[in-house]
């Protein structure tokens, strides 16, 4: 009995040893020796991607943790401006009187923002053979012109009724400046965030709205969600859809179109992360960079497009 106090002794300084190791080893794999923590908030739109982000930067470096949460770009914005985070996530073109009071713009990926309705819509066929007009989406949502799906000329006679984003959105911002407006012109119910958006309009056959890339596509499968079916955009305005403006079966033919310059921008937009001033914590640079060069690996396996090359080093040159 007098040796189990030794043994015990022996026993805790191995496993003192143990752990020290395990640390060392821990701490070697960084090669940066990064350690702290980068908080995120903002737009629904960046919000599944910086998620990815940040679960394939801390496997490169383990001791960097991300406080991640959406709740809009304007509040991205605000947050970021208070100081109360590193990095706001934002979804449309910052304001002049945002670059006056700070806020530094460091553009990380492409996306859009996408017409939806429901699927049980009783026009369904005739909106996906016909699409609908930029001038029709204006007449929607900015003059209040029609309020039954048979003022634009598709055949059921059932009522129209249009939902927008309740909160300060990107998503809803750039819609409206595709309608050549604001998001304050938009009429419509309004609804909070891009989740709530795509289930309000899964929960009406009448409804139409909008959502970003990342909302209305499945991750896995790239088709589009059950409940909802995307409204293709009449480009051209013939009164029908053209083969060359059809790219909407999967997430990869979208994200291509987007690419190519066929899907218009606005709704097409960019996808910032921005600071109040130019960032100087090593973590926020380093993560910055990261997200620049092998980040944007993880775009288009998650619904984004890629920055061009030349845009993509413009944007790295301001961390320097």
């Amino acid at each position: 009995m007098r040796f189990a106090p030794l043994f015990s002794l022996y026993l805790l300084i191995a496993l003192f040893s143990c752990t020290g190791k395990q640390q060392t080893v821990r701490m070697a794999n960084d090669p940066d020796g990064l350690k702290g923590t980068i908080s995120i908030s903002g737009a629904f739109a960046l919000y599944p991607l910086a998620v990815k982000w940040s679960e394939e930067f801390r496997k490169i470096h383990p001791n960097v943790t991300f406080d991640i949460s959406a709740g809009g770009a304007g509040k991205g914005i605000s947050d970021a401006l208070g100081g109360m985070i590193d990095l706001g996530a934002v979804s449309r073109d910052l304001s002049e009187e945002e670059i006056k009071r700070g806020a530094f713009p460091i553009s990380v990926a492409i996306d859009a923002v996408i017409p939806t309705v429901n699927s049980l819509n009783p026009n369904l066929n005739q909106i996906l053979s016909k699409g609908i007009k930029q001038k029709d989406f204006q007449a929607i949502y900015v003059a209040e012109k029609y309020n039954n799906w048979n003022q634009l000329g598709f055949s059921f006679s059932i009522p129209l009724r249009a939902y927008t984003r309740s909160d300060a959105a990107g998503a809803a911002e750039t819609w409206a400046k595709y309608l050549k407006s604001k998001q304050e012109d938009l009429v419509g119910i309004g609804i909070y965030a891009d989740p709530g958006l795509l289930m309000a309009v899964k929960k009406d056959k009448s409804a139409i709205g909008f959502n970003t890339t990342a909302y209305v596509y499945n991750q896995k499968t790239k088709k589009q969600l059950a409940g909802i079916a995307i409204v293709p955009i009449d480009v051209n305005e013939n009164g029908e859809i053209d083969p060359d403006e059809n790219f909407y079966n999967t997430l990869d033919q979208f994200t291509k179109a987007i690419g190519e310059g066929k899907y218009p921008s606005p709704p097409a937009r960019e996808l910032f992360y921005i600071s109040k001033g130019k960032p100087h914590q090593k973590i926020v640079i380093e993560f910055l960079k990261w997200v620049l060069t092998d980040g944007q690996n993880y775009l288009t396996e998650n619904g984004y497009v890629n920055l061009p090359k030349d845009r993509l080093e413009a944007e790295l040159e301001k961390l320097y």
